[in-house]
């Protein structure tokens, strides 16, 4: 229902919606007829950021560039590109031509025809200045700016250039395009080609002083840490010279062989003397004193002799020990044990045994083995002096193996930090001397005029005035919270309606003439529908003759439905009583000059007009500022109401609004239905709603709501 109301709308506003459209259609033909032809120039930039074959030096170092990456670099070629300081370059250029060429690529505007031949030389010569120095045009310089000025007059700025400037990657290419749009194809052909140049003329010289920077500064920290790693090792070096340092790895491992070696050695003669000590004391439990006695008596000059040979014994077996056991004392320890032997031999030779005991061979046994004690014990001193010297020399290696380590380290850390930057510099001198390098690929040239637009541009006014009238009827429909139809008051309301009215064609009615033979096509319609309210009402009264017929607002209606009711049903042979009722505005009594007045007529006097001389069918009110219960009292009124049923078979009232409060309440109190009438296309204001709150309070006794002055009937149609 609501996009058939809008549809309604659009049909009732056609003509404007045909006329604003086809206004727009003339004024965009005479607008656009005289627009110069466009041409369009384009070059392509190839970058090498993808192109493999400008990578081959690089290529494990450009394998795994991501897509991302890509997207940054060339939105930083484009941004480079867009750089005011470069299109000041371009404006510059065009400048130049137009000043010191006799075919300027535009019509010379007013400032530049105003200017006179030296200015124009000296606008030449800065602007060719700003060129060479790729420097801005200041503001605050009064000369400067007026150059300015003359660039944005000839259409030759940065702000004026960048509407028609289109710098793009080419979809997933390895190609920027530039592209510019001018009513001379000579001048985007130049505007491209100067743009391109300028733009890779800057950008590899940019590239070029940051390479060359870069080169420098890492040849600079590498001759520093070159320095660093040559001083850690010259110092490591002096130490080692002023320590007598050779090498601390191989000589701790020496050391610790040979304490190994001693140690073993000392096991062995600790060894050795306690197995020699218990077969010593093992022989002498075998001897009685009076033996030992006898044997230690006749042997004291053969144990001279053994004691000197043990001695010297003792003194080379030190020597031996001392050389870390040199085979060379090797082979004196074996000749002076070999004497030894000899004369520990003659000693048990000499023996005097006693001859009741054969005991020769175990005295023979304990000398040997107390020689063989004594050599062990012995040796146990010299290996226990060789290896506190040796720990002696392993601890005094200690400090100088951390402080060599220390210096190591040092100087570990120098060269990693030496070869790192080597890399970094062999690396960043490779690239430098292959970077990527800007080419123009294609050169712009003056093309043919692009398709017109201008039937486009045409076509496009008369679409976008047609949507625009569309939406602005919808804007308007959609917020229009006024009441049209019939069903749209039902539901705002919430009370039953007996019928709806149309709205007569005229700019003032005429009461009197209203049903006259000359207003018989006009008041058709309006006659259907009255019928249909007069059969819903009788359905309403069910007998029942006195109808109040009431309105929230003054000027809704209701008048002329009062005296449309009661024409209505003089038509159908009823005998009908009109009454006005409305002090404020008594248009019923203005119109059919009543003889009979309702402050007469319901007066409570002895005065009061008799009800049987009334003959009239309009009781009227003479306008004064009374209520009807102020005429007479409301027992009186009743029983005026109850004559009057018996003589009309229909009692309209036409009351006052019901804004008026109780002059228009106090004629329902005698009514038995009322009805209200709503004016079609007004909104219902909060206000309005007590008095709709009012009407739901009366129950049966509301008949129900009249819709006036609508145009939903022809609508429906």
């Amino acid at each position: 229902m609501e996009i058939g109301n809008f549809f309604n709308l659009l049909k009732k506003y056609r003509n404007i919606i045909i006329i604003i459209p086809l206004v727009f259609v003339i004024i965009s033909f005479f607008l656009v007829k005289n627009l110069p032809d466009v041409y369009e120039s384009h070059a392509e930039i190839a970058t090498g950021i993808i192109d493999a074959s400008r990578h081959l030096l690089d290529k494990d170092a450009t394998a795994n560039v991501q897509e991302q990456q890509v997207d940054r670099e060339f939105s930083n070629l484009i941004a480079i590109m867009k750089l005011k300081k470069l299109i000041d370059q371009v404006s510059y250029s065009l400048m130049i031509h137009d000043l010191s060429s006799n075919t300027p690529f535009r019509k010379p505007s007013k400032e530049l025809l105003e200017m006179r031949p030296y200015e124009r030389d000296a606008a030449l010569a800065i602007l060719k200045n700003k060129f060479a120095r790729l420097q801005p045009l200041s503001v605050y310089d009064k000369t400067e700016n007026s150059i300015i000025e003359l660039l944005r007059s000839m259409k030759y700025d940065e702000r004026s250039m960048m509407k028609d400037l289109v710098i793009a990657r080419d979809e997933s290419s390895d190609f920027i395009s530039v592209s510019y749009d001018s009513e001379n194809p000579q001048l985007s052909a130049f505007l491209v080609n100067t743009l391109c140049k300028q733009f890779i003329d800057y950008y590899t010289q940019s590239v070029k002083q940051n390479e060359s920077n870069a080169v420098n500064f890492l040849s600079n920290l590498l001759e520093e840490k070159r320095k660093a790693l040559s001083e850690k090792t010259g110092e490591l070096q002096q130490y080692k010279i002023q320590n007598g340092v050779l090498n601390l790895d191989e000589q701790s491992k020496a050391i610790f062989g040979q304490i190994m070696v001693y140690n073993d050695k000392k096991l062995q003669a600790d060894k050795d003397a306690i197995s020699y000590q218990g077969a010593i004391d093992a022989i002498d439990r075998k001897f009685t004193p009076d033996d030992r006695k006898y044997v230690e008596a006749l042997t004291n000059k053969y144990n001279q002799a053994i004691i000197s040979t043990q001695e010297q014994l003792h003194i080379l077996e030190d020597q031996y020990v001392r050389s870390g056991f040199n085979n060379k004392y090797k082979v004196e320890l074996d000749s002076l044990q070999s004497q030894l032997a000899s004369q520990i031999n003659l000693s048990s030779d000499k023996y005097i045994t006693n001859p009741l005991v054969a005991k020769d061979d175990q005295i023979k046994q304990k000398l040997t083995l107390e020689v063989s004690r004594d050599l062990a014990k012995y040796s146990v001193k010299s290996i226990n002096g060789e290896l506190a010297n040796l720990n002696a020399k392993f601890a005094r290696l200690v400090p100088f193996d951390a402080k060599v380590k220390t210096y190591d380290f040092d100087i570990d850390i120098a060269g990693k930090e030496y070869l790192d930057v080597l890399n970094k510099y062999n690396e960043t001198n490779l690239r430098s001397n292959f970077s990527i390098k800007l080419i123009q690929v294609e050169i712009a040239v003056p093309d043919v005029a692009q398709p017109s637009k201008k039937m486009l541009l045409i076509i496009l006014s008369f679409v976008g005035s047609l949507f625009a009238c569309i939406f602005w009827l919808f804007i308007l429909f959609y917020i229009d919270d006024t009441i049209k139809t019939p069903a749209e008051l039902v539901n705002k309301t919430q009370l039953p309606l007996l019928g709806y009215l149309n709205k007569i064609q005229g700019e003032t009615l005429d009461l009197r003439k209203l049903w006259d033979v000359e207003h018989r096509d006009k008041m058709k319609t309006f006659k259907e529908l009255l019928r249909s309210i007069r059969f819903e009402i009788d359905q309403e009264l069910r007998g029942e003759k006195v109808l109040a017929i009431t309105s929230i607002e003054a000027t809704e209606g209701k008048t002329l439905l009062a005296i449309s009711l009661a024409y209505s049903y003089s038509m159908i042979n009823k005998k009908v009583l009109l009454i006005d009722g409305n002090f404020n505005h008594p248009t019923i009594s203005g119109t059919a000059q009543p003889q009979v007045y309702v402050e007469d007529f319901f007066k409570s006097s002895s005065y009061g007009q008799d009800i049987s001389s009334i003959t009239t069918t309009v009781i009227g009110n003479r306008g004064s500022d009374v209520t009807l219960l102020e005429i007479g009292d409301e027992a009186f009124a009743k029983n005026r109401f109850d004559e009057l049923r018996t003589k009309y078979d229909v009692i309209i009232i036409d009351t006052a609004p019901l804004t008026a409060l109780n002059k228009s309440k106090e004629w329902m109190l005698f009514s038995n239905k009322t009805i209200a009438v709503f004016e079609a296309n007004k909104k219902l204001t909060n206000t309005q709603k007590q008095h709709v709150a009012y009407l739901k309070g009366l129950e049966n006794r509301f008949a129900g709501w009249v819709l006036n002055k609508t145009d939903y009937n022809n609508q429906h149609k």
